[in-house]
This record gives structure tokens, C-alpha cells and sequence, in this order.
């Protein structure tokens, strides 16, 4: 019942009757192909044809995870058997299957198209499916001369379900958009927090329209049409088709937000909350029992024990293993610094890691020799929200530099601080002591842990985010630190690297 409300609501535009949304005069229908807007008036069918489909799609994937990494096996001991190859994938996807659509559907990976986690979700349950795979094969006493099939497996795994659901998700928003299907949002707040959370949906490629915003103070110029203040939301709601309401403001007054998701719920609009930092710091705190009221303890988000132990491993061998991939670009980057101007190859920039404790960290150099010298004539010049210091066109920047920077080859000699323990793969990205020096004390919060070459910063916006937004950015990272999700930092951070939107 709760996901058919929420698959009904989810497509509601697409509907000519939807409940309480007051119709267009005109048959919005007229447009679309007819076979289309049959199933999308057809929710149990649209529900079933959903789940069904992203069965047969994780099917093939696994299947072809499964016959990839037996067949680079058998290639490499001699020569493959292909008969045997698929009688041994057949016997062991079955199996694999299972647990993987139970697991999935546990994450959500079956869920409305708006509430499915992504690639998150993906590896977080894949890796899982691996686990019980391994442990169940151990306990029915089975033997292994290698443990491959599991990890290359896993490796393809990844590979195949999170191409091929991509690939499921564009191709099906195609058709959606094609039926007529879209979903709008109100955006409630004040000025300032609407116009980065809308800059960010907008960005983010998903099939959601802004059909303008409530704003708690007068009127701010944010480019979005205004509604109305936040008293005329019942109003609103009633002469505006739209599927959901996301509050922008993480100061937004509670008495208000009670108020304002009653008057939504009645009307079986979606409410959606952008987390505040008190959401972000409670999402892990453990009850204090024996306590005449309740508390609830925040403990430190330090990475310690087994935690650090496989932490601390991962950037071990991730960082090993990348600077011999990545040797042939260090060289060809270094080359190109060394000829194109004087000065050192590496910049050793000062900057403050774990407990503040300064240390060099290193960057292949992208500036004049006397950039240090000329940044407090720029200063007038920054574009950088908060304590970050940034100019999208710096004087200083040489030409290799500059295209070092867009798509952050700079950074790469950082593999060698982590090999060093100075800093991890994935983290809060250290600032140089400039800006360390204008942080609040709320901001060095996120120097308990080590610093990163990649964090959320880096995949979710990059230098366009508000400061605030990256501040916590690294806070949700913090307390929501898994293997996992360093694993999903390190995938996604090659695409934002590639568009090099944002790196200034």
C-alpha cells in the first residue's frame, strides 16, 4: 500500500485524476503516444513491469559477472573450456541470484524510480552478496585453490549491474519523458538556501521541474518564481500541480515544518528535507540508558580498531596500486611542468591535517614560483564562498597548470602522503593554512580524521557548493563512514573529474 501511494504519487502528472491536484484545462494526454499513456494510466502494471524489468537486468549482469571472471580464469590457467565455463556459471548464478534480489530489495533497488539509491546501494549490497556467498561456500566445506571467483566476480559485478542500470534508467527516463511523465517540487525556505539547493537539482539530470519556491523572508532574487509566502501553502497546493515539497532551509522553524507536512500529507504530496547539521551529528548517537531523561551521546567520528585497521589498509593498497597505474601520467605530467616553466616540479603545500598537525602536501606545481607572494593582491578578487580562497581565471596559473587543474592531475602526487600516513584516499580535502586560519570552530570538526585526496566535495558540486554545503558535506561523510561508501567516492570521482565542473 505504502509503495503504491508513493509510485502514485510519484507519477502523478502523469495522471488526468490524481487526487486533490486540480486539473489543466486542457487533455495533457493529447501528446503522447497512446501505448504510452495506457501503461502509465496502468500503476499496478507500471509497478510490476518496474520490478520485473530490474529483475531481468540484474540477471544478465550477474550472469555476465559471473562468465567474465571464469573465463579470464580459465584463460590465464591454459586455454578456456567453454562448455564448461556455462555449466559452472549455471550452477553458480542460481545461487547468486537469490541472495542478490533478496539483499537488493532490502536497499530499495527495487523501489520508485525516486527513491532508489543508486550505486551506493549497489556496491554496498554486491559486496554483501560476496560475503555470504564466501561464508556459505565455507561452511558446506567447499575448497578453493584461490578465493578469485568471489573478488573478480564482485569486481565485474560492479562493473555490469551499474552500467547496466544506468543504462536501464536513462533509456526508461526516456520513455517516461516521451508519456508525458515528470515530476515538480516547491522548494520552502529562505532565500539563500533555495537558490543552492535548487542550483543543485537542477544539475543533478534527474526529471524534476521547479515549479518556483516559498520563501520565509521577503521576496529573495533567486531566479525561480515566487509562490507566495509560506502562509499561503494550503493555497498553493491546491492550484499548483505538484508532486512534491522540499524544505531548503536547514534553520527552517519546526512548528512551521509540522505544520507544513500535515498540509502535504492531506494532499499526498511528497515532502523531501535537505539534512540540517543537528540531522547529520544525531544520525549515529547511541542512548545513554539509566538516565532520568533521555540523552543521547554524539561520540567523536574517529576512525579507530578494525575500522582503522581496514581503512588504513584500503588506502594502502589502493594507493600502491594507482601510482603504478597511474605512472605513465605522473611521468608525462612532470615532463610537461619541468619544460614549460622555471621553477621546482612538486609545490609542497603546508596545509593542517589530523588534530590541525601541519604537514607538506604535495602537488605537482600549476603556478608562478611567486604565487604565494601575489595572493594577498588578489584577495579582492576571490570567488570562493567562506574562508576558501578561489579565482576561476587566476593570473597565476600557468598554461599547464591550468589544464592540470580542470581535471585535477595536480593532485595526484597525494598518493605518496598517503603512503606516508599523512593522508587517505577518501576525506575531508585539507585546506592550505590561509583558510584554516578563518575556519569557525565548528568547521575543524573535520580535522579528527585524515585528510583526502577525494571526498563529497569532490562528486557532489565541487567548488560551486556553498562552504557551509562542503563543511557538511564532510560531516555526513564522517558519520556515515563505510568501506563501502569510500568505494562509491572513488567511482564517482572519475566522471566529476572528467567533467571538471567546478575545479577552479
Amino acid at each position: 500500500m505504502a509503495d503504491g501511494g508513493v509510485e502514485l504519487r510519484e507519477e502523478a502528472t502523469a495522471r488526468p485524476n490524481a487526487p486533490a491536484l486540480r486539473l489543466p484545462e486542457h487533455d495533457v494526454r493529447r501528446k503522447r503516444p497512446p501505448a504510452l499513456s495506457f501503461l502509465l494510466r496502468m500503476e499496478t502494471l507500471r509497478r510490476v513491469w518496474r520490478v520485473v524489468s530490474l529483475l531481468l537486468v540484474d540477471f544478465l549482469a550477474l550472469y555476465a559477472a559471473i562468465f567474465t571472471a571464469l573465463i579470464i580464469k580459465a584463460e590465464v590457467r591454459g586455454g578456456p573450456d567453454l562448455g564448461a565455463v556455462l555449466h559452472e556459471t549455471r550452477r553458480t548464478v542460481a545461487f547468486a541470484y537469490l541472495i542478490s534480489v533478496l539483499l537488493f530489495a532490502r536497499s530499495g533497488l527495487y523501489g520508485p524510480r525516486a527513491e532508489r539509491p543508486g550505486l551506493p546501494g549497489i556496491v554496498g549490497s554486491l559486496f554483501s552478496v560476496t560475503v555470504v556467498a564466501l561464508l556459505f561456500a565455507l561452511v558446506s566445506g567447499q575448497r578453493f585453490s584461490s578465493y578469485y571467483v568471489f573478488y573478480g566476480s564482485l569486481f565485474f559485478a560492479t562493473v555490469y549491474v551499474g552500467s547496466l542500470r544506468y543504462l536501464y534508467e536513462r533509456v526508461t527516463g526516456v520513455l517516461l519523458r516521451a508519456a508525458g511523465y515528470h515530476r515538480r517540487a516547491i522548494l520552502v525556505g529562505s532565500g539563500k538556501h533555495i537558490e543552492a539547493v535548487a542550483h543543485a537539482l537542477t544539475d543533478s539530470g534527474q526529471a524534476l521541474e521547479l515549479a518556483g519556491y516559498i520563501s520565509l523572508n521577503p521576496r529573495p532574487d533567486n531566479g525561480l518564481r515566487s509562490l507566495g509566502p509560506i502562509e499561503e501553502l494550503p493555497a498553493v497546493l491546491e492550484r499548483t500541480d505538484v508532486d512534491e515539497v522540499i524544505i531548503a532551509d536547514p534553520d527552517f522553524p519546526q512548528d512551521r515544518a509540522v505544520e507544513l507536512v500535515d498540509q502535504c500529507h492531506r494532499r499526498g504530496v511528497i515532502v523531501r528535507v535537505a539534512p540540517s547539521t543537528m540531522e547529520i551529528l544525531t544520525h549515529q548517537a547511541e542512548l545513554v540508558p539509566g538516565q532520568s531523561v533521555p540523552l543521547f551521546e554524539l561520540r567523536p567520528p574517529v576512525f579507530e580498531g578494525i575500522d582503522f585497521a581496514v581503512k588504513r589498509s584500503f588506502d594502502v593498497v589502493g594507493a600502491t596500486l594507482l601510482l603504478v597505474a597511474l605512472s605513465p601520467l605522473l611521468f608525462a605530467s612532470a615532463v610537461l611542468v619541468k619544460i614549460t616553466s622555471r621553477g621546482p616540479l612538486l609545490y609542497r603545500s603546508r596545509r593542517n591535517g589530523i588534530g590541525g598537525v601541519p604537514f607538506d602536501c604535495f602537488k605537482f606545481r600549476t603556478m608562478r614560483t611567486d604565487a604565494d607572494q601575489m595572493q594577498a593582491e588578489l584577495e579582492e578578487l576571490n570567488e570562493a564562498d567562506g574562508p576558501l580562497f578561489k579565482i576561476r581565471d587566476d593570473p597565476r596559473l600557468t598554461p599547464v597548470g591550468a589544464m592540470l587543474r580542470r581535471f585535477s592531475i595536480d593532485e595526484l602526487p597525494q598518493l605518496v602522503n598517503v603512503l606516508r600516513g599523512e593522508m587517505s584516499i577518501v576525506g575531508p580535502r585539507p585546506l592550505p593554512q590561509r583558510d584554516f586560519d578563518r575556519l569557525e570552530e565548528w568547521h575543524k570538526k573535520r580535522y579528527l580524521v585524515l585528510p583526502g585526496i577525494t571526498g563529497l566535495w569532490q562528486v557532489s558540486g565541487r567548488s560551486e557548493l556553498d562552504f557551509d554545503d562542503l563543511v557538511r558535506l564532510d560531516f555526513l561523510y564522517l558519520e556515515r563512514w563505510s568501506v563501502f561508501l569510500d568505494l562509491t567516492i572513488i567511482l564517482k570521482t572519475l566522471p566529476a573529474v572528467l567533467k571538471g565542473k567546478g575545479a577552479f
